[in-house]
């Protein structure tokens, strides 16, 4: 530390007693060591999440679909080799925040796992920095396409993130990326793509996290045309870090072998061949005619004479190929595919984005090429590495590290983003599976028991005492509002409850999570414990594969719970004080099993859901002459147009119960496998493991649409079964992502 002054000493204790922040001068002056450039930004401290929440399996894909009992047997044997192995790794797609995630991984029982992998060698993400666009998504309606805007829980998060400026969002990268480094293998490497919106914040922070383990500034060319700017130029690149783990890569060779990649960008098309080729010399000028090596007579241009040294024919003769350009001059050339071809550079105009009508397009607005990744993972890993994407979007990273043959950790905060990748995935098995080609199965995870402090967002700037003030009063808020706009009478000295409203008591579930299991039983508890029968949940999201198993045992004990979705339209004042407000009830199925001696069919007969998203009144009165908007009301998308004169016409778009339905899927023995977490021993410290009294969706049979194939099955194959009684699982996930399971008994 410098020698302070007498007077300097004397300002500090003035700043100290006024509780004031002290100027920036004394960051140097006090800690000299300091004096190095260093990124700093409002709330920046050296703390990162280190909570460990289980992990808990609500669905496992062994193989992408049994089509007959006789095929079963026969996968058999390869099922062990090349669907989910006995022993070993399981791809893992996790639903939750991420940040908690990278805690749980780092700090949890899953880092075994992973260690055992030999580490994650190589994680590439693509955080949203475009909050107005990146969560939106268009779904197809018959031949309409309607924009579903954001969940509320993914409003929260990211306003809070991406919406309060540069300070929030640095501070949001940086905890995740020294949570990343701290999970990569010593060996490993990260790839972060960005664009011109953050690419300057992002390289920084990457050097606070990594230090001098930098190694690339790659330029993609994302777009080859753009049209005319009003000022400056057409932005037609994204940015991609690539950092190592290791402190001096380049020397001590400590990171994962770079494998150079090739590029046939410099390469030319043989005419008549398809084959690619490139110049390695021309042979010209002189005079005269010439002879290729196979004896035909080249003629020069009109005008124009070559002269030939007999050194370049023989050359030309015996060691390489010729070919003739548009003007009949000949060419020495290689063909691509008899060499390894030219080492890609940190320029990327090769690969190209992905076309609206191509195959891999899923309709999200982020969502980058296939080629790009490949790239990328064959680059930085090797065949059975574990490759990891936190912001995995629709899956890319996932599809290309499975079709590589590498493992897979993945993630996002989507509940859409999560079905989307689950549907690719079982795509990727099957296309596979077909070519006879390996594949592994994954499982679906949400995080388990949320902690308190995780509730509502604070100031990390105030003392322990002022946030817990703070907390409380946002608590108080939030209850308030919803209470309010669910038209129930606020209730004291309950644990769990917090209105009442019809002679059923209403527990609001937590602004910025989904509805857990735990938080659930809790409520069964003190219902049993106060002798209550009826109770709404109401929530904004819930757990995947929460119902119906949860409310069938509340009903066992005489409960009787109805679920409630929380509508984003609860934050707008003018729709709670007219009343506007609907909560709509979780989504409703009907089956209808079939048996025949010992197999078993399940036929899906019916969906209903409640859903709202806009109005057709706000929709009436917004839209112009000749325009039209689509809007969710009540179970119903709409679309509501006006025609020149201004007279509104509607248009019901889901014309069948089926049209909402997007994805669904059978368990043929749903209680055959526990859902088992690991948590660890208080006293003992040691990771235990135990059942949480559910049980995980085993994926034997699916039908979903895709963009190419928009049909529908709406009766499973007939599975054989083991004789006697058992439980048939039925799941269903809606245009939206969201998914809504029920459960039907059968004696076989």
């Amino acid at each position: 530390m410098a020698k302070l002054t007498e007077q300097e000493q004397q300002e500090i204790i003035r700043y100290i007693e006024a509780d004031k922040p002290l100027p920036d001068k004394y960051r140097f002056l006090l800690f000299e060591d300091k004096r190095e450039v260093e990124l700093v930004w409002n709330g920046k401290t050296s703390e990162v999440c280190n909570i460990v929440l289980p992990f808990q399996v609500i669905e496992q894909v062994d193989e992408p679909r049994a089509e007959k009992p006789e095929d079963t047997e026969a996968q058999m044997f390869l099922f062990d080799e090349r669907g989910r192995q006995l022993k070993g790794w399981t791809n893992k797609l996790i639903w939750g925040d991420n940040k908690l995630i990278l805690s749980s991984l780092k700090n949890g029982p899953v880092r075994e796992e992973v260690e055992a992998q030999g580490g994650l060698k190589l994680i590439y993400i693509d955080p949203p920095f475009d909050v107005g666009n990146d969560f939106k998504m268009d779904i197809e309606i018959g031949d309409e396409t309607f924009t579903k805007e954001r969940n509320i829980l993914e409003e929260i998060a990211y306003s809070d993130t991406w919406g309060k400026g540069a300070d929030s969002f640095i501070a949001m990268i940086y905890e995740r990326l020294v949570l990343m480094r701290d999970l990569l293998a010593e060996d490993g490497s990260i790839y972060v793509h960005c664009d011109w919106r953050v690419n300057s914040y992002i390289r920084l922070v990457l050097d606070e996290v990594f230090g001098s383990t930098f190694l690339n500034e790659i330029t993609w060319q994302k777009i080859r045309t753009t049209k005319a700017q009003s000022s400056g130029f057409g932005n037609v690149q994204d940015t991609i870090y690539l950092y190592s783990k290791s402190k001096d890569p380049i020397f001590s060779n400590q990171y994962t072998a770079f494998d150079p990649a090739y590029i046939k960008s410099h390469y030319k098309a043989e005419e008549g061949t398809g084959r690619l080729y490139r110049t390695v010399s021309m042979l010209q000028k002189g005079s005269g005619p010439a002879r290729n090596f196979g004896g035909t007579v080249l003629e020069p241009p009109p005008g124009r004479h070559w002269i030939w040294s007999q050194n370049r024919i023989d050359e030309a003769m015996s060691g390489g190929r010729i070919v003739f350009t548009s003007n009949g001059r000949p060419e020495k050339v290689q063909y691509l595919d008899e060499m390894e071809g030219d080492i890609v550079a940190d320029i990327w105009s090769d690969i190209y984005p992905i076309n609206s009508q191509a195959i891999e397009a899923l309709g999200y607005p982020t969502q980058k090429p296939e080629a790009l990744l490949e790239r990328i993972i064959n680059a930085s890993s090797n065949k059975n590495d574990l490759v990891a994407d936190f912001f995995c979007g629709s899956g890319t990273t996932a599809a290309v590290a499975e079709k590589l043959g590498r493992k897979w950790i993945i993630s996002d905060l989507g509940k859409f983003a999560i079905h989307t990748t689950r549907k690719r995935m079982i795509g990727v098995q099957r296309q596979l599976k077909e070519e006879g080609k390996d594949y592994r199965a994954f499982e679906i995870l949400n995080l388990g028991k949320y902690e308190r402090q995780h509730y509502i967002g604070v100031n990390p700037n105030l003392r322990e005492e002022q946030q817990q003030k703070q907390i409380e009063a946002k608590e108080e808020a939030f209850l308030n509002l919803i209470l309010r706009a669910y038209r129930a009478e606020k209730v004291e000295n309950f644990a769990c409850f917090n209105g009442k409203k019809a002679g059923r008591l209403v527990s609001v579930g937590p602004v910025n999570l989904p509805v857990t299991r735990l938080f659930v039983e809790e409520i069964i508890l003190e219902c049993r414990k106060k002798h209550i029968t009826k109770v709404d949940i109401l929530g904004f999201e819930f757990e995947m594969g929460l119902f119906p198993n949860v409310l069938d045992e509340a009903r066992a004990k005489g409960i009787d719970i109805a679920p409630k979705y929380i509508p984003a339209e609860v934050f707008d004042k003018r729709a709670v004080e007219k009343n506007q407000v609907v909560f709509h009830d979780v989504s409703f199925i009907e089956v209808k099993p079939q048996v025949k001696k010992n197999r078993t069919a399940v036929e899906l007969t019916d969906f209903s859901v409640f859903y709202s998203q806009d109005s057709i009144a706000n929709a009436e009165a917004a839209i112009k002459n000749k325009g039209s908007r689509i809007v969710v009301e009540k179970g119903q998308i709409v679309k509501v147009s006006k025609d020149k004169s201004g007279i509104v016409n509607r248009e019901v778009l889901t014309k069948n119960w089926t049209d909402w339905i997007d994805y669904w899927a059978v368990d043929f023995d749903f209680e055959s496998k526990r859902e088992i977490i690991r948590v660890q021993n208080e006293g003992s410290g040691e990771w235990e493991e135990r059942w949480t009294g559910d049980f995980i969706f085993e994926n034997e049979w699916q039908s979903f649409r895709t963009k190419k194939d928009r049909s529908l099955e709406l009766k499973s194959v007939f599975h054989e079964c083991v004789p006697g009684r058992r439980k048939l699982a039925v799941k269903v996930v809606d245009i939206f992502g969201n998914d809504t399971m029920t459960i039907v008994e059968v004696t076989i």
